[in-house]
Formats: structure tokens, sequence, C-alpha cells
């Protein structure tokens, strides 16, 4: 068991909000960009891949965000539908806004990169006024990310469904996903993801993800200890802070300290391990499982997408996640 309260009560289990975009993943493998001439196409974006994941574990999960009224936006919505993630909350842009785009390398395992087009995007025009009270309470948790923070009016829509959901008792996640290319300055991005972060009970990045949010007041490469006892000071229950290939680890707020490993597989390309994690690790809290448990779903998931040519439709099914598990052992006892 773990200790978030999720309200068996309401309908939904997860709504996430933020970033729906289109991610154009490279076929040619093992070429730069330059030598790549086509892309099979994707819907994208962490807080839509992490949704997707969830749901296609068996979560009841639902999405607020803006879609731009053209042939990708009404592709994005077609996916939600199909995955079974309710849409009702998922608005249209009619100011000519587009649907960002992301370009994927994959020269090999460990040189990947991506090519984002986000001028003028519609996830980023998400209004306060297309937040709906009633919808956040109507959810046992709430998934925000990094990148709805980076721009207005988006940026006012989180922070409205962030004071709805701690009304509500809403339990929030809070998925990182540091995106520099939509930042204007290290400042500012410290100074919005850490007012976000004090109304959020779970907390999920990267060690560099956590620097970056301590570089106003930390030297980098701060303590992962020190960085959880932060943020227990204010709201948060749960932190975890990843390592890459040496695992993860999480804090919470007892003082007590959980390790999870990785396992192996045949990487073809390292993005899309962060949201598979994640929409795994919270299908297992949600679920009631212990910590351990959820993290160990997380890193398998994460071992899973990594090995397919897409993120979000590389997201494991229940029945995938069970038979890997079974099926693979953990690799544990990095140092880190």
């Amino acid at each position: 068991m773990n200790a978030l309260p999720f309200d068996p009560t309401r309908p939904f289990d997860l709504v996430a909000i933020g970033r729906l975009c289109i991610d154009l993943n490279a076929n040619e493998t093992g070429r730069p960009m330059e030598e790549t001439v086509t892309f099979t196409k994707y819907v994208g974006g962490s807080p839509a891949n992490i949704a997707i994941g969830a749901a296609r574990l068996g979560l009841r999960t639902g999405f607020i965000g803006k879609l731009a009224d053209d042939q990708m936006g009404r592709f994005i919505r077609g996916y939600l539908q199909t995955n079974n993630i309710d849409d009702s909350q998922v608005t249209v842009d009619h100011t000519g806004a587009v649907t960002g785009l992301a370009f994927t390398e994959i020269k090999s395992p460990q040189e990947c990169s991506i090519l984002m087009y986000r001028d003028h995007a519609a996830d980023l025009l998400l209004t306060t006024e297309e937040i709906s009270e009633d919808y956040i309470r109507q959810s046992k948790a709430l998934l925000i990310s990094g990148t709805a923070l980076a721009q207005s009016p988006s940026r006012e829509a989180v922070f409205l469904a962030l004071e709805y959901a701690v009304k509500h008792e809403v339990v929030v996640f809070f998925d990182l996903d540091y995106r520099p290319y939509t930042w204007k300055s290290a400042a500012e991005t410290a100074v919005y993801y850490n007012l976000a972060a004090e109304k959020c009970d779970v907390i999920i990045g990267t060690r560099e993800e956590f620097d970056m949010m301590e570089n106003l007041y930390n030297e980098p490469g701060a303590d992962d200890r020190a960085t959880a006892a932060r943020w227990f000071s204010r709201q948060a229950k749960l932190v975890v802070i990843k390592h890459g290939g040496k695992g993860s680890i999480a804090y919470t707020a007892d003082e007590a300290s959980h390790r999870s490993g990785i396992f192996r597989t045949k990487v073809l390309k390292t993005f899309g391990a962060g949201d598979s994690y994640a929409s795994a690790f919270i299908f297992g809290l949600m679920k009631g499982e212990d910590v351990s448990t959820a993290m160990r779903f997380g890193s398998a998931s994460a071992s899973l997408v990594i090995s397919r040519h897409s993120c979000s439709d590389a997201m494991p099914t229940r029945a995938e996640l069970e038979l890997f598990l079974e099926s693979n052992e953990e690799i544990t006892g990095a140092a880190y």
C-alpha cells in the first residue's frame, strides 16, 4: 500500500493537462536527420503520452488541452478517442494556431535528438476560461508537466487547475518534463517550476531537472535526500529522482527511501522512457501498490518503450507489462 489518498468514488482515475502534439519519428535509423527522408506520424507530448500509457494499462483517463483547427488536430482527437481517453475538455483553437511538431533523429541508441517546431502552438493557448472546476473535482488525480508552464495563457490555466485540485483534494502528479527550448531564461524556468511544485503531491524528474529547479538557491548536484526534504516541507508526499541507466530513487515524507533498477532490453531509442515510466508508476500507485512495486512497473514500461519505434503507440497494455515483468529480471544495486 501507499499513503496517497485517492478517492474511490470519483469517476476518473487520472486527468492530464497540457501538450498535445505530433511526433514524426525517423524510419531510417542509424543516420543523421540530414539523410533521413521518411518519418512515421504518432501522437506526442509528454502529458499525452502519459495519459495514453495510463489508459492502456486500464485507468479511466481524461485530458484537458487545446488542439489546432487542422488535420493534425483532428488526428490527435481521433487517437485519444480510440484509446478511450475522455476528450470532452479538449477544445479547438480558432485563431490560426498550429499543431506542434517534433521530428526525431535516431542515429544510434545513444544518439537521439528531437527537432521541435513550437511557434504559435495551439496547446499553449489553453485559457483559464477553459478549465472546468467540476471536471477536475471528478478525478482522483491530476497530472501536470513543465512545458505547459512555459507561456501564457497556458501557464495561468495550469495554475488554476492546480488550485481546483488542491481545493477538492485531488492528488497532483508533476512530471517535470523540462524542455529548455520553450523557456526564455533559467531563472524564469526555476521560478515557475517551483511555484507549481509547491502545490503537488508527487514530483517526478531526473536529477538534472531537479538541479534546474534548484539553481536559484543551490549549487548544481545537490543531494537527493536534501532535494526531497525541500518538497516535503511544502505539500509533497513522494519525490522520485531518476538517474538514467542507474535506476531511480523515491523518497516518502516519513523519510523512507525506495530504489529501483532497470531491465535489460534491446534499445532502439532513448526518448519516451520518462513518459512510459511515469504512466506505469502512476498506474501502480493508483492500484494500491507500494512505492517499490510501482517503481518496478515504471522501469519495466520504460524498457519496453525504448525498444520500440514510437512513444504513444509503444505504451504497453497491462497484459504486456505483466508478461514482461514475469519474463525479465530487474537489475539493481547501482550506486548514485
